[in-house]
């Protein structure tokens, strides 16, 4: 969008007409109201964005069909001009003329006519003119359908106005352009791109520069001529109106965020009038619901006025903002939030939870900022981005930075207009089943265009994955991506086809049960990782993680959240890496512990049946707890994505994600994870880490290390604890540095309890902290962390190959014999 400059924000209201209630449609389901069907066909009017033509900003629902539209807005139109009376030069009027064809061109460029171009819908501002696609009823019918028989126009429609001598002294050229613009016949009428090249515009048309559209955000073209940079970067000044350079839409954003309020305003205005309801109730009802004897109100009548909205509230709310904030400095990568390089209320700010963030004017004003340059650079500042989204991502900006954190480049339009999404496939019904079902509380998504462009995304996917297959809750996994980008579907598309393989690799396999079982094994280790007691509970009861986390996994919890939990959500996941979700899963378990554990496996199958309440910020908050407990090994999952290579083809790192980068794209080495088959992953009941994830954890150096210098908690205890249980023979030949001895053959009682001794005693003090289990049979090792889960000692896993795998590494610590 261009920046707000002179113009102001109008709006204006209208209302749709209402459907009756008791008319369903062919699949048996209410009609869509006709304020809905506008409102998804309104969208595309925001993508149009030309000089000559006024944006349109937003468009909102109300009460009874009420539709309100938010535009850009002048106050004085041509309208205006000619009323005033004063002579305008034929060069003034042709430029008029010119730029209002240049709109025009550009509108049929893009399958569109405007149907209502009069004096008052062509508006003035400092320098240019614009048009605005209002509506205006002629009452002038007849005498416009006698024209067809007159063969001088031009002359007829001068007499009617008293204006004939004028005409005839007008130019000859000039009368010849009148006349063409005046043809009767549609077919027979120039159209404005063939009027814009006629001779009476040449020197006219050599004052204008041809309009480009900017680059997409996704291309290979660096974006630097689209940045506005004041002319002295080192002088601001107080009163400049630094907001007038900011975007329309972010305008509105923020004045929505300060207080605005369109139905208010209007209201105000007396724009919007209401009747008490008891005066507007019908005389006479019948069984059908027809009803007699009510008087129409003429508050629904259309009142075409366009409101300026007063944007004094926002300005003075920003009214402290130092100009430089307008334009941030990227030259390096910190965070524009840390106390070094910002004020302190902006700092206390990001402290603050996300919801009061999201409302917060000043917040949002220097976050939409500083990612809309971040954004203008990418893919030069992809790394950045990864920084400061870990902040927090401003919802205006949304759909943008999810995919530039996937990833998104090249021309993704011409790679979606190449494939085929008319031409019918089998997955069609299934997929016009599924879309009427899919978030329909949205207003956007539930609207005839936004199923329109579901079935032409999700044919989209399908049709360009041949190796896969539709499975239901793609529906679902589509829809924040088409939602954030509803005028975009090359983008939404794009970013659809990157998310899958990354956190939901092969799970639309024709079968796929391999790996869906893999993933649901993983997330029961997980569960007994950091919840034993809530883990022995549900498996006790037979409650395993098949009867309600396929859905969650498979949809990456957009079949269970609304769109504005998945937005919070999501911000957090896209920075982590495949395994993320696993923790996700057991916060939300964690958050329904207490139900969970005193309720039976039927009550817990009508717990799920309707998920209670989430709080989604507790959620994201406890995820990345569970996060950075979790070893990187212990989620490995052999149908996890390949790795994929560390850069990208413009020499640009790939970032790691935020939390660690996916096991599967660390170098394989011998001390590497192994592959085991499934059926004996499902027999452990604790998850395996490998051998590079323990000498990690512990930060052994060699073989001259006589103590275990393991990573630190913040009470400043060891984190983790490493339990030898082979027998105290073998244990004596080599060791790894700082473990303790348990022999598994001696540890536990007959009832399952712990024998106690000054071993066992130790491990009872790192209840809490990772235990890894290191053996040289690997029955015993996971037998001994069943008995530690059963038991309920939290973060323990095994070592995978165990003791031997350690041998070759030197690490080993031989104790030297008594003198």
């Amino acid at each position: 969008m261009f920046p707000l400059k002179d113009a102001q924000l109008g709006a204006f209201t209208f209302f749709a007409s209402a459907l009756p209630h008791d008319v369903c449609g062919s699949n048996g389901l209410p009609l869509t109201p006709n304020s809905i069907r506008i409102l998804g066909r309104f969208q595309i009017l925001k993508a149009i964005s030309h000089p000559r033509l006024c944006q349109y900003v937003d468009m909102l629902r109300g009460k009874h069909e009420r539709l309100v539209v938010v535009t850009e807005h002048y106050e004085r139109g041509l309208e205006e001009l000619l009323k005033e009376g004063k002579p305008t030069s034929p060069g003034k009027v042709l430029q008029i003329a010119f730029e209002v064809l240049e709109g025009l061109e550009y509108m049929n460029k893009h399958s569109m006519v405007h149907q209502a171009l009069a004096p008052h819908n062509i508006l003035l501002n400092c320098e240019g003119h614009k048009l605005l696609q209002n509506v205006d009823i002629s009452e002038r019918l007849k005498f416009i359908l006698n024209l067809g028989c007159v063969d001088d126009i031009l002359t007829v429609i001068s007499e009617e106005h008293g204006c004939l001598e004028i005409t005839m002294d007008l130019p000859k050229d000039v009368q010849t352009l009148l006349k063409k613009c005046l043809t009767f016949h549609p077919s027979e009428r120039p159209t404005p791109a063939e009027l814009l090249q006629d001779s009476v515009f040449a020197e006219v048309s050599a004052l204008y520069k041809p309009y480009r559209k900017p680059d997409g955000l996704f291309t290979s073209s660096l974006r630097c001529a689209d940045l506005i940079i004041p002319e002295d970067l080192g002088t601001f000044y107080k009163d400049e109106d630094y907001l007038s350079e900011r975007s329309i839409d972010e305008v509105y954003y923020l004045w929505c965020l300060a207080g605005g309020d369109l139905e208010k305003e209007l209201t105000i205005k007396g724009i919007i009038r209401s009747k008490p309801p008891i005066c507007t109730l019908s005389n006479f009802i019948l069984e059908d619901g027809e009803s007699f004897g009510q008087v129409r109100d003429r508050s629904f009548l259309l009142d075409d006025t366009t409101l300026t909205l007063p944007l004094c509230q926002l300005r003075n709310r920003l009214k402290d903002v130092a100009g430089e904030a307008f334009y941030p400095l990227l030259e390096d990568e910190q965070s524009t939030i840390s106390p070094s390089n910002s004020n302190h209320d902006l700092t206390a700010a990001a402290t603050l939870p996300l919801i009061i963030r999201e409302k917060d004017t000043e917040y949002q004003l220097h976050r939409i900022i500083l990612f809309d340059r971040l954004l203008k650079a990418y893919p030069y500042k992809k790394n950045q981005i990864w920084k400061e989204a870990r902040v927090d991502i401003p919802p205006l900006v949304r759909g943008l930075t999810w995919a530039a954190l996937l990833g998104i480049e090249g021309d993704i339009q011409a790679k979606y207009d190449a494939i085929d999404k008319d031409t019918p496939i089998p997955t069609d019904r299934q997929i016009e089943v599924d879309i009427p079902r899919c978030h329909q509380y949205d207003e956007l998504l539930s609207s005839p265009e936004g199923h329109r462009k579901f079935r032409r995304v999700l044919k989209a996917w399908v049709v360009s994955h041949q190796e896969l297959v539709y499975w239901q809750g793609l529906d679902s996994l589509c829809a924040p991506f088409l939602y954030l980008n509803f005028n975009n579907e090359a983008l939404a598309y794009a970013c659809m086809s990157a998310f899958i393989p990354k956190y939901l690799y092969n799970f639309f396999l024709k079968d796929n049960s391999h790996v869906i079982q893999e993933y649901l094994t993983v997330f029961s280790q997980m569960i007994a990782f950091h919840d034993p007691e809530l883990s022995n509970h549900l498996n006790e009861i037979g409650f395993i993680p098949d009867l309600y986390a396929i859905p969650w996994f498979l949809t990456m919890f957009t079949h269970v959240f609304p769109l504005h939990k998945i937005f919070h959500l999501w911000d957090t996941l896209l920075l982590g890496n495949s395994s993320f979700p696993f923790c996700i899963g057991v916060a939300i378990l964690q958050q329904l512990r207490d139900r969970l554990l005193s309720n039976g496996f039927n009550e817990c199958i009508l717990l799920f049946s309707d998920l209670p309440e989430i709080d989604i910020e507790r959620c994201v908050r406890e995820s990345i707890n569970l996060f950075c407990w979790t070893p990187k090994s212990a989620t490995y999952r052999q149908h996890a994505q390949p790795p994929k290579p560390i850069s990208d083809g413009n020499g640009v790192s790939r970032p790691s994600s935020y939390y660690s980068a996916d096991y599967q794209d660390l170098p394989k080495t011998d001390l590497s994870r192994e592959s085991i088959r499934l059926y004996e992953l499902k027999t452990e009941v604790s998850p395996r880490i490998s051998a590079e994830d323990l000498i990690d954890l512990c930060e052994l150096s060699g073989p001259t290390s006589s103590k275990m210098p393991t990573k630190k908690t913040k009470s400043g205890k060891p984190k983790l604890l490493v339990v030898d249980i082979r027998s105290s023979e073998e244990f004596t030949r080599g060791h790894i540095s700082g473990s303790i001895n348990i022999p598994y053959s001696s540890a536990f009682s007959l009832d399952g309890e712990l024998i106690q001794c000054a071993s066992t005693s130790l491990l009872q003090s790192f209840k809490g902290r990772v235990v890894v289990i290191v053996g040289n049979i690997v029955r015993n090792a996971a037998d001994f962390t069943a008995h530690l889960v059963k038991l309920g000692y939290p973060r323990v896993c095994i070592l995978d190959g165990g003791i031997n795998k350690m041998k070759p590494t030197g690490l080993l610590m031989v104790p030297s014999p008594q003198i």
